[in-house]
C-alpha cells in the first residue's frame, strides 16, 4: 500500500465531496416541494429557468476542476502558498466572469426565456421573473466553483461540505417563508436561493482572507486559469450537446419515450454523483504525488481509482438490474411508460461499470493537468460514437434503442481512449506545474 495512496485515504477525500456533491441537488429538491404547491405554472416556471441557470454554472465548472489540479500540485511540492494563490486567480476570475454573465443574461433573460418556454405565455412570465432574480447569484457562485477548487486541492475537503450544508439549510428555511409566510410566491425561491449563495461565497472568501495570502491579481495566474477555461469548456460544452440533444430527440419519440428517458437519465445523473466524488479524489490525490516527485505512487493511485470506479459501476450496474421491475415504480405507474423503459434500463445498466473509470479518468487526467488530452477524446467520443446513432435515431427511426446505444459509445469510446492514455502514463510528470 505503500506505492500509492490507500484506499482509506481516497475515500477521506471521496466521501465528503460526495456529500459536497449531493447538497445542492438536495436543496433542489426541498425548491422544487416548496414551489410544487404553487401550481404547476410555477413549477413550470422553475424547471425553465433553473435549467437555463444551471447549464450556465455548468460551463463554469473549469474554476474548480482546473484550480484543484493546479492547486493539488503545488501543495504536493509543499508551496502551499502558491496552491492558495491559485486560489486567488480562480476566485477574481469568477467574480469577473460570473458579473459579467449577469449583465449578457440579463439582456437576454425574455428571448432565453420564450425559447425554452415556447407557446405559453403563464410560464414564460413565471420563469422570467424566477430567472431576473436568481441571476444574482452567479457572481457568488462563481466565487464559490473557485473556492472548491483550491480547497479540495490542499486536500481539505470538509470545509466545503459544512460550507454548503449551512448555506442550504438556511436556503431551505427561507424558502417557505419568503414564498408563502411574505407571499411573495415563486420569486421566494430565487431570493432564499441567492441568500443562501450569498452565505457561501462569504464563508469560502472568509477560508481565502484565513490562509493570509496576497489578494493582488495577477496576469500569468489568469492567464493559467484561462488555459483550463478553454480545454474543460469545451469539454463541457461538448457534453452538455450530448445531454441536451438525447433529450431534444427523446421528446419528438413521444410522451411515453420521453418520459421513459427522462427517468434514465435522472438516475443516471444521480448515480454519477458518487462517481464524481472518486473523480475529485483522484484530482487531488494525482497533483498531490506528482507534485510531490511521486510518479510512480500517482501511476498506482491512478489504477486503483480506475479499479475502485469499476467495481463502484459494477455494483450499480448489477443493482440497476436486478431492479428492472422494481425501481421504474418508484416514479411512475403508467404502464406506457414502465413499457417503454424496458429499451434505455439494459443500456444504462450495461455502460456502469465504464462509467465507473471513465470519472476515474477524468479525474486522474484533471489532476495531472493534461486537460487537452481528455478534452480531445471527449470529442472523439461525441462525434465517432453518439453522433452516428443519434442520426440514425433523427432520420432512421432507431428509437429509444439508437439513442441509448449512441449514449453507451460516447461512455466507452471516452473508455478505450482515455483508458490507453491512462495506461501510457505520459501523464504522469513530477513538478508543481504541468
Amino acid at each position: 500500500m505503500s506505492a500509492r495512496a490507500s484506499d482509506r485515504r481516497i475515500l477521506a477525500l471521496a466521501i465528503p465531496a460526495l456529500g459536497a456533491l449531493a447538497a445542492e441537488p438536495l436543496y433542489l429538491l426541498v425548491d422544487i416541494a416548496v414551489v410544487g404547491h404553487l401550481g404547476k405554472e410555477a413549477l413550470a416556471g422553475l424547471a425553465v429557468g433553473a435549467a437555463l441557470l444551471g447549464n450556465t454554472v455548468w460551463l463554469m465548472s473549469f474554476l474548480a476542476y482546473g484550480t484543484t489540479g493546479r492547486a493539488s500540485r503545488l501543495y504536493g511540492a509543499n508551496r502551499r502558498a502558491e496552491a492558495v494563490d491559485a486560489g486567488v486567480q480562480a476566485t477574481w476570475l469568477g467574480a469577473v466572469l460570473g458579473i459579467a454573465l449577469l449583465v449578457i443574461f440579463q439582456i437576454l433573460a425574455e428571448p432565453l426565456v420564450q425559447l425554452i418556454a415556447g407557446n405559453h405565455p403563464e410560464t414564460q412570465a413565471a420563469a422570467l421573473g424566477w430567472l431576473r432574480i436568481a441571476l444574482f447569484g452567479l457572481p457568488l457562485v462563481t466565487i464559490v466553483l473557485a473556492g472548491l477548487g483550491w480547497l479540495r486541492g490542499v486536500q481539505e475537503l470538509r470545509k466545503p461540505l459544512v460550507f454548503l450544508i449551512i448555506a442550504n439549510i438556511v436556503s431551505a428555511g427561507l424558502a417557505p417563508l419568503f414564498v408563502y409566510g411574505l407571499s411573495m410566491g415563486l420569486n421566494g425561491s430565487a431570493v432564499a436561493n441567492v441568500i443562501g449563495q450569498a452565505i457561501a461565497a462569504a464563508l469560502f472568501l472568509r477560508a481565502l482572507l484565513r490562509e493570509r495570502a496576497s489578494l493582488r491579481p495577477h496576469r500569468v495566474g489568469i492567464t493559467v486559469q484561462l488555459g483550463s477555461a478553454r480545454d474543460l469548456g469545451l469539454r463541457t460544452i461538448a457534453m452538455q450537446g450530448v445531454f441536451l440533444s438525447a433529450t431534444s430527440i427523446a421528446s419528438r419519440l413521444g410522451p411515453e419515450q420521453v418520459a421513459a428517458h427522462l427517468i434514465a437519465i435522472q438516475l443516471w445523473y444521480f448515480l454519477a454523483l458518487t462517481l464524481d466524488a472518486f473523480a475529485i479524489a483522484g484530482q487531488a490525490l494525482i497533483g498531490e504525488l506528482l507534485g510531490a516527485g511521486e510518479v510512480e505512487a500517482a501511476r498506482a493511485t491512478a489504477m486503483r481509482l480506475c479499479q475502485l470506479g469499476a467495481m463502484v459501476g459494477a455494483v450499480f450496474g448489477v443493482i440497476i438490474l436486478a431492479g428492472w421491475r422494481i425501481i421504474p415504480r418508484l416514479f411512475t405507474s403508467d404502464a406506457d411508460v414502465l413499457h417503454a423503459l424496458n429499451t434505455p434500463w439494459g443500456w444504462f445498466a450495461a455502460m456502469q461499470p465504464f462509467g465507473g473509470v471513465v470519472f476515474a479518468i477524468d479525474g486522474i487526467l484533471i489532476g495531472a493537468g493534461d486537460t487537452a488530452g481528455m478534452r480531445n477524446f471527449t470529442l472523439v467520443a461525441v462525434l465517432v460514437g453518439y453522433v452516428p446513432l443519434m442520426l440514425g435515431t433523427v432520420y432512421f427511426g432507431f428509437g429509444l434503442n439508437g439513442l441509448w446505444a449512441g449514449l453507451t459509445a460516447f461512455v466507452l469510446i471516452r473508455f478505450v481512449l482515455g483508458g490507453l492514455r491512462t495506461y501510457r502514463g505520459h501523464w504522469a510528470v513530477a513538478g508543481a506545474t504541468t
